[in-house]
């Protein structure tokens, strides 16, 4: 004590104050876990001072996107209104006759508004599909007001990215794509776009989780951010702290709150790519129907790594049926990258060219087999045919599947046992059978109709398990076990 006060006499009132100070700013940031104490005295940043410099470099490159569709005849609201709304001969008819009923029907411009941003000097500009889709007029408006009528280049509705470009007249600013495969899950990021035509507003948040499956279509893959994304944000960019896109905000959850969704722009990247060169997208296609391998399918198969994707259907002459790839088959490997679930081989098939050969490794019946196959062309849409049935006295009953129940069940499948009521109480409805589900296997046999399911359920006796291979809409492949 008595050095620490020869010390103050020497120095003078204004240092010591000085040290005194920093002292206590110290002890305070180690005391709520900003610093920590030891010979570590780097202050860490938990949160930016300042997202400013961010908005101010990158606003000038995000555009306000604004449309107008021409629906002929006034549309479903002005015909709904037009025509006889309480039906034939009510009270109200007359009134609705003079207003509306002489006239012919008008058409009708449709407005709606969203967001892009620039991507290079030539003036393209990245938007959301669902933004530009069937417009008739695209005008495009810069932060200085300047505006542009903008032409399609191309869109793909499977992951709702659109290309459109601008004739510029001026140096244009544009935004540098970064890498979604870098983004941790808590790093800090910024969406920048129009909400409800606000536009230029800069919100900011955290990824909140990456990879979400929101069940938008084949290729979900988002960032999920609870930084504020609203309508009219759509098409708009999430930037880094670096200020470089990372992701096109694309969708939110109605009724949500902090909750938005927006493309990896790794994703972006090839999708833009093609669309610029060619002004549209094509995809690798296999042919096969897949689910995520589960925990109990690779039990039943007697699998011991729950990894790969599950083969659920071949479709006829198309490469994997032509390669030899069968239904139950486990997809594991293609051209030496691992596939763990189904979303990995949709994005790798996906992202292969059109005529060319891939060597894709499967499991089947325990062992390993290898394919060369020739990859097509994805089709728009791929629909298996149908056939259904009835009966049971486990009370499940069941139909042979034909045209009419497919249409009624809205299922697709080609054999199997359809499962259309399920008795209350029953052993069935406890096992977890559900009007829909198509029976695949009993005790790991095929049945195609209900005559080979009746003949496979009466070689179980009383008292005996029976597993059921389930084919379930929107989830799949399961296995529900119960006694006879």
């Amino acid at each position: 004590m008595n050095t620490v006060k020869k010390i103050c006499k020497e120095m003078s009132w204004k240092t010591t104050a000085f040290l005194f100070s920093v002292t206590a700013i110290f002890s305070f940031l180690i005391c709520f876990g900003i610093a920590e104490a030891g010979t570590k005295t780097d202050v860490v940043r938990m949160i930016p001072e300042s997202f400013s410099s961010i908005a101010e470099n990158s606003t000038p490159a995000v555009i306000n996107v604004r449309t107008v569709k021409n629906i002929k005849g006034g549309g479903r609201v002005f015909r709904h209104f037009s025509g006889k709304p309480f039906g034939h001969g009510t009270p109200g008819d007359d009134f609705f006759k003079k207003f509306f009923g002489g006239r012919p029907h008008r058409d009708f411009k449709q407005r709606s508004l969203g967001s892009g941003f620039i991507i290079d000097k030539e003036g393209y500009i990245v938007t959301n599909n669902h933004v530009i889709e069937d417009a008739d007029k695209i005008r495009v408006i810069l932060k200085d007001g300047k505006e542009f009528d903008a032409e399609i280049i191309g869109h793909d509705p499977s992951t709702d990215l659109a290309l459109i470009k601008i004739e510029p007249e001026i140096d244009l600013p544009v935004l540098k794509f970064g890498s979604s495969e870098d983004l941790t899950v808590g790093e800090w990021v910024v969406a920048i776009g129009s909400p409800f035509g606000l536009a230029h507003t800069v919100t900011a948040g955290i990824v909140s989780a990456k990879g979400r499956v929101i069940g938008s279509g084949p290729y979900d893959d988002f960032i999920q951010t609870d930084a504020s994304i609203n309508p009219g944000n759509s098409g708009g960019p999430l930037l880094n702290m670096q200020g470089m896109v990372v992701g096109i905000n694309t969708a939110i959850i109605a009724g949500g709150q902090g909750i938005g969704f927006a493309i990896p722009v790794d994703l972006a990247k090839g999708i833009i790519n093609q669309l610029k060169r060619d002004g549209s997208v094509t995809r690798g296609w296999l042919g096969v129907g897949i689910q995520n391998l589960t925990e109990e399918i690779a039990n039943y198969y007697g699998i011991k790594e729950v990894k790969g994707a599950f083969v659920m259907e071949v479709f006829p002459d198309d490469p994997a049926d032509i390669a030899g790839i069968k239904p139950k088959d486990i997809i594991v490997e293609i051209n030496g990258s691992m596939v763990e679930s189904s979303r990995d081989l949709t994005g790798l098939i996906a992202n292969i060219g059109v005529g060319e050969e891939v060597e894709i490794k499967v499991i089947r019946n325990g062992e390993k087999k290898t394919f060369k196959v020739k990859i097509g062309k994805r089709k728009d849409d791929v629909a298996a045919s149908g056939k259904i049935k009835q009966n049971d006295r486990l009370g499940i009953n069941l139909s042979n599947v034909t045209p009419e129940t497919a249409r009624r069940f809205n299922i697709q499948a080609e054999r199997g046992v359809l499962v259309t009521d399920v008795d209350p109480d029953s052993k069935g409805e406890k096992a977890g059978v559900m009007v829909g589900d198509i029976i695949m296997e009993v005790n790991r046999t095929p049945v195609n109709d209900i005559k080979e399911y009746d003949r496979e359920i009466k070689k179980v006796k009383s008292g005996e398990t029976i597993q059921l291979f389930i084919k379930r809409a929107e989830s799949g492949f399961r296995v529900v076990k119960l006694v006879k």
